[in-house]
């Protein structure tokens, strides 16, 4: 047994519970969290903007140790150090053997099937992960080893916030030294974006979020600029960028009007990155003119088309050269009766990343 926050019902209250997990099975392993965090995508999840079978616990931003492995597990073993990954590439589908294991088919696969029971009834893992609980299981492929000299507690926001980000910047957006960049959403994953910008070398970082408590904390993390979003944005960045735009837009927000606004901020021949995930009944919309006369590119980004095994070895580098600071993103820490505060928080805008610690 061990203690989680189940959600029973669409935007219903995720209770502490206890739930009996399943037994380790062949190819996965038992994790003991140390911390998890809270992802707008958890969000989306409760109430039911992205789909969720029932009752469930969310959370898939987590790190923690291994605790038990099961049989055929060669990569993790008990007291291994790992964040969790949420998306885990099968290595053998179409997208994987082509370069893109963020959009692995298979990656999805564990989403649907339950990991636990709580008084006999199956319950499911939030995008196959189950990071709001004391224990979890997964396969061993969702773990992603780590040195034992980096904090579980801010490790744990590599899963998904940092990743998502940074690599956003770097691997989406392929953003180069010199260009200028706006980041719309200054959540956890845009916070996370300045930064892979500033790492980058980006020579303006203009930060844009409706919260001015957010201001401090953006250009702490990097940002040159801070804008609050009002009718007149894009001519306010063009006159921050030389009268052009933006190079780069990177909305981390997930709504057609901020997407829209992302795409309106870049100079002709700039690129807006979509990182948020929306609603499929929330349009955005352009006229027949302005895609081929300002000709530029609007990008979807999953995960910040990263693969983990290969992006957060990169990311630890930049976090022991003092380059990515993870302890700055975290405004918040909860235990694990602390998730519905934290959605509130979300929902009101307040803040960056809440941590439960467990």
């Amino acid at each position: 047994m061990t203690l989680a926050a189940v959600m029973r019902a669409l935007d219903g209250p995720a209770a502490v519970e206890e739930i009996e997990l399943n037994p380790t099975g062949p190819g996965q392993v038992r994790v003991r969290l140390a911390a998890a965090g809270v992802c707008h995508s958890d969000l989306s999840l409760a109430n039911g903007t992205l789909r969720q079978p029932l009752p469930a616990v969310l959370g898939h931003e987590g790190a923690g140790v291994v605790v038990e492995a099961g049989a055929g597990v060669t990569d993790v073993a008990p007291g291994d150090h790992v964040v969790l990954n949420w998306s885990p590439p099968c290595r053998a589908c179409w997208f994987c053997e082509h370069g893109e294991p963020y959009l692995c088919q298979h990656a999805d696969d564990a989403r649907a099937v339950p990991f636990a029971t709580v008084g006999g009834e199956p319950v499911y893992a939030g995008l196959g992960t189950g990071a709001f609980a004391a224990e979890t299981v997964v396969g061993a492929n969702a773990c992603i080893p780590m040195p034992a000299d980096i904090p579980l507690e801010q490790a744990a926001l590599l899963g998904c916030a940092v990743l998502t980000g940074v690599g956003a910047v770097t691997n989406a957006a392929k953003v180069r030294a010199g260009q200028t960049v706006a980041v719309i959403g200054l959540g956890g994953v845009g916070l996370a974006a300045i930064q892979g910008a500033r790492i980058a070398g980006a020579s303006a970082i203009i930060a844009i979020d409706p919260a001015p408590a957010k201001e401090h904390l953006a250009l702490s993390l990097g940002a040159t600029h801070f804008l609050a979003p009002h009718a007149g944005l894009s001519k306010e960045i063009r006159a921050l960028t030389g009268g052009l735009g933006a190079d780069h837009a990177i909305e981390c927000v997930g709504r057609g009007e901020t997407i829209r606004a992302a795409w309106s901020a870049t100079r002709r021949g700039g690129t807006a990155t979509v990182v948020g995930l929306g609603s499929a009944q929330d349009p955005v919309t352009f006229n027949a003119l302005e895609v081929a006369y300002f000709a530029r590119t609007i990008v979807g980004c999953m995960y910040g088309s990263t693969d983990p095994a290969v992006d957060v070895p990169a990311l630890l580098e930049h976090y022991r050269a003092g380059r990515l600071d993870l302890a700055g993103l975290v405004t918040d820490q909860v235990g694990l009766d602390g998730v519905g505060e934290a959605f509130s928080r979300m929902r009101s805008g307040q803040g960056a990343r809440t941590l439960i610690r467990f």
